[in-house]
């Protein structure tokens, strides 16, 4: 059974637990199971799973668009290095023990998933209609502004660019497969293991701050505690598992701070709490909104053109993994359809190093994998084995459809070799012009992002909070 499976399958047995155990100080807020129906119904929460349906058809769409514009749109990892250094690598080395990985292995999967799904159904399940809203747009928004940073600012994970990084998570026996299948395993930035939690801390804030509470008095002031506590182990587990960057960290949360200040202002519009969803929107305001936020979405999608037009010009020096002496890592070649093919070309970048190379299905590499690292003898003998001098190039060609596939890469090197980082170049030509579809897709985030800019102005020159939800049309009525 694959660790998806297994996950949801404890996550469904723990759901009715952590429920009955968050809401043990508010029983009475607890919805009887013979009202769940009408709950469901009156509140409209089928919505809500047709949300989640929604975000994993968008996701699926932005991972198989990920790896055909790649050779276009490149990676900024060297950028990133070069502002943090090998400080995740340290941050590995010093805590680095079996047991404490195998249980951020686990915690990573798993209450990430867990965080998504059964924090809607503690809210429905507590009674609690805006804060089921609002975790669920959280998931599903939150994803939508991630988008055109996965797509046009891919940054390779830490333990494929630092050298003598291991990838705790990735080279892991079942995990291996697992998230090769639903990770390209190249969109570091930003975290949605920090974004989406962080996300729910921030409307949980700004829904009690509205109301003039305080948090620590909040009906459920337990189940965020428990939040924040997952979420700061979050961020040491993406940074000690080799996958992550510091610099997720503080873009997850600025992702996840826009997007909960997009639900919050716009879910008491959505439910129709003052009044009905057009009220107040007249031709004038429809007129100065569509030429603000699409100027200022223009902006952004100029910027993210003149990024890819950079790494267009760059591709001929640029560096697609590093490898220290006896390092392995891995490119994925994602599943195709039947009668399309990918283009691979292999460059060993370095002077005076050999580089070797295994090609195999994904399926067939779980033996090889295991603790964080490869196990290249045997690796050896389960695919197609190939060696590049150096300078040297390899060409292979991916016509076997449904299937995903590994192209492994190892630095043979002796570590007392000098200069004994390699550098490698991995280049796929998917045949498929997919850009105009990227830049379709990442339109929802910027407009996102600029109306959330556009709002928390208009509160400012209005003299209003910037966590006060209501429509524009109260303000005036106000006065």
């Amino acid at each position: 059974m694959s660790p998806y499976r297994v996950m949801m399958l404890i996550i469904l047995l723990l759901t009715p637990v952590i429920c009955l155990w968050f809401t043990l100080h508010i029983k009475g807020r607890r919805i009887p199971i013979k009202h769940w129906l009408k709950e469901f119904h009156e509140n409209r929460y089928y919505l809500h799973a047709i949300g989640y349906v929604i975000i994993i058809r968008w996701k699926s769409i932005t991972d198989g668009l990920n790896e055909p514009i790649k050779a276009d749109v490149g990676h900024w990892t060297e950028w990133v290095h070069g502002l943090e250094g090998e400080f995740t690598k340290f941050i590995q080395d010093t805590f680095y023990n079996e047991t404490l990985t195998t249980i951020l292995n686990f915690h990573y999967l798993f209450i990430y998933l867990f965080l998504i799904y059964v924090t809607t159904v503690y809210y429905a399940y507590s009674g609690d209609r805006d804060m089921t809203d609002k975790v669920t747009m959280n998931y599903l928004l939150i994803y939508a502004l991630a988008v055109p940073y996965y797509l046009f600012f891919n940054v390779e994970v830490t333990s494929s660019w630092i050298p003598g990084m291991d990838a705790l998570l990735y080279q892991d026996g079942a995990y291996t497969t697992f998230y090769a299948l639903h990770d390209p395993l190249d969109n570091a930035v930003p975290s949605l293991h920090v974004a989406i939690p962080f996300g729910i801390l921030m409307l949980n804030y700004l829904h009690v701050k509205e109301k003039g509470g305080k948090m620590s008095e909040w009906e459920h002031w337990p189940y965020h505690l428990f939040i924040l506590i997952n979420t700061i182990v979050f961020c040491f587990s993406i940074l000690y598992l080799g996958i992550h960057w510091v610099t997720d960290i503080p873009l997850g949360m600025i992702i996840g701070g826009v997007g909960a200040l997009f639900i919050h202002h716009l879910q008491p519009r959505l439910r129709n709490d003052h009044g009905s969803f057009f009220k107040g929107i007249t031709k004038s305001k429809v007129k100065r909104h569509t030429m603000i936020e699409g100027m200022g979405t223009l902006i952004m999608l100029t910027i993210i053109l003149l990024a890819v037009n950079f790494q267009i010009d760059q591709s001929d020096e640029r560096v697609s993994y590093q490898l220290g002496p006896q390092d392995s890592t891995f490119e994925i070649i994602q599943e195709i359809s039947h009668g399309d093919l990918v283009d691979s070309q292999i460059t060993n970048l370095d002077s005076s190093l050999s580089l070797e190379v295994v090609y195999l299905q994904v399926e067939d590499s779980t033996s090889a994998m295991e603790d964080g690292m490869i196990d290249w003898q045997k690796l050896k003998t389960l695919g197609d084995n190939y060696t590049i001098p150096a300078g040297g190039t390899l060409d292979l060609e991916t016509t076997q459809h449904n299937v995903f596939h590994f192209i492994v890469l190892h630095n043979p090197a002796d570590s007392s070799s000098e200069d004994s980082v390699l550098k490698v170049r991995v280049v796929n030509d998917y045949h498929q012009e997919e850009m105009s579809t990227a830049i379709l897709i990442s339109l929802p985030s910027l407009w996102m992002t600029v109306f959330v800019l556009h709002r928390l102005r208009r509160l400012k020159l209005n003299k209003r909070s910037m966590i006060d939800s209501t429509p524009s049309h109260i303000w005036d009525e106000e006065e």
